[in-house]
């Protein structure tokens, strides 16, 4: 039985349940603030300052919540994996989110760590309810009576400096290996379009639609609701990386929704793109998906005359990258269509030609993937290794130097 942070205090720590310390508010802004949005890994940052948040904004901003440096603002359907933070910046957030004022007399830093400690995740975990967890919801009566472990104000203020410094250093390390995997996802998508911008210099080409089967879309009305626990896996655009299909996030349809969304049954071979967010990565179809299905993703039977591996290639490549981004296929307003993708520029090359680019492309990007899998185990480790670290320091289970 896991036990909680709460049911053990060092002497001299408080219990104190969180609505002593923070309040709901909703109080809007008038649109003009700056963006703000709660990330997992960071906390509350401005949204301008990543460009892996492809989640878009509403058009009319004044329903959306102020924020003061101070507030705890929680993500109601993902604090379970611990999107949620004390916020260092004035702004506004999505009115979907929780945005509770600081009243009490803890100390900023210090909450922000305990709050996003892996303890209190996994309370958030309990606390929540929906139908699978990326539908979960965050009961906010329960939430305020959360137990909060809170040492003497010296010893929170000791316990955030030292978090600060050793958590910087993690940072660091983590930084570093994401900007190589940066360079060398780069170098991967170069080495691909050299091969393949050599190979088509003297080819013809066409429009992708005369050389394929078909091509169609996902489900994009209303999915969720035919979201289950389990059932026929729907994969989506986060499902969806250049080169590969990730299976560790996958929703669940209803064989009843299945049903009716037949015209997107996946057959193994078959090439997605994703539409929103990372346009165009594409991947293909393993064996062991065939029949799943797919969710606001574009959709390539291939056919005979083109084999998948090679039309994957060719849409990761800089040279098709480029066209996707620019609108050159078509206009493009936040996400790449089917009809951009009927016309994208094809080269007819025989199967033999593209069996052949196939085999020498992924013998070289195969060299480049593993360097790319060394450094993300690493970061994985690292995050980790932060994660015990804080929920360690932060309910009192190694010392930080200073007397309580």
């Amino acid at each position: 039985m896991t036990i909680s942070p709460w049911d053990s205090v060092p002497p001299g720590w408080e219990v104190r349940p969180l609505w002593t310390e923070f309040r709901r508010q909703k109080v809007h802004g008038d649109g003009t603030e700056e963006l703000l949005s709660v990330y997992r890994d960071y906390g509350v940052i401005p949204k301008a300052s990543r460009d892996d948040n492809f989640n878009k904004p509403s058009e009319d901003l004044t329903k959306y919540q102020r924020v003061s440096k101070g507030d705890l603002v929680v993500n109601k359907m993902k604090a379970w994996q611990g999107s949620l933070g004390i916020s260092q910046f004035d702004g506004i957030v999505s009115p979907a989110y929780f945005v509770y004022k600081a009243k009490g007399s803890i100390d900023h830093r210090y909450a922000h760590y305990l709050l996003r400690s892996k303890a209190y995740a996994d309370h958030m975990a309990a606390i929540s309810s929906g139908i699978r967890p990326n539908q979960w919801d965050l009961d906010p009566t329960q939430f305020a009576v959360t137990p909060l472990v809170v040492p003497p104000p010296t010893l929170q203020r000791a316990i955030a400096d030292y978090l600060d410094r050793e958590t910087a250093q993690i940072d660091a390390f983590i930084a570093k290996n994401e900007e190589l995997i940066a360079l060398l996802t780069e170098r991967r998508a170069a080495v691909i379009d050299e091969a393949l911008v050599r190979a088509g210099a003297d080819s013809p080409v066409t429009p992708l639609k005369r050389a394929v089967d078909f091509v169609t879309v996902g489900i994009v009305v209303t999915p969720a609701k035919w979201y289950v626990e389990s059932g026929v896996p729907a994969l989506r655009g986060v499902n969806v990386k250049p080169g590969s299909i990730l299976t560790d996030d996958l929703v669940f349809l209803s064989d009843q929704g299945h049903r009716e969304n037949r015209k997107s049954e996946l057959r193994a071979g078959d090439v997605l793109v994703v539409r929103t967010g990372q346009a165009g990565a594409a991947g293909v179809v393993p064996p062991k998906l065939d029949g799943a299905n797919a969710i606001d993703l574009l959709i390539v039977r291939t056919g005979p005359k083109v084999v998948p591996e090679f039309l994957a290639h060719f849409l990761n490549s800089n040279s098709t990258s480029r066209l996707i981004a620019h609108g050159s296929v078509g206009s493009i307003q936040g996400h790449f269509n089917v009809g951009s993708l009927r016309q994208l520029p094809f080269p007819q090359l025989s199967k033999d030609e593209q069996w052949a680019l196939v085999r020498m492309l992924d013998e070289q990007a195969d060299r480049i993937d593993r360097a790319i899998g060394t450094a993300v185990r690493a970061i994985e480790l690292a995050r980790e290794r932060r994660a015990a670290l804080i929920s360690a320091a932060a309910t009192g289970k190694i010392d930080v130097g200073v007397a309580a």
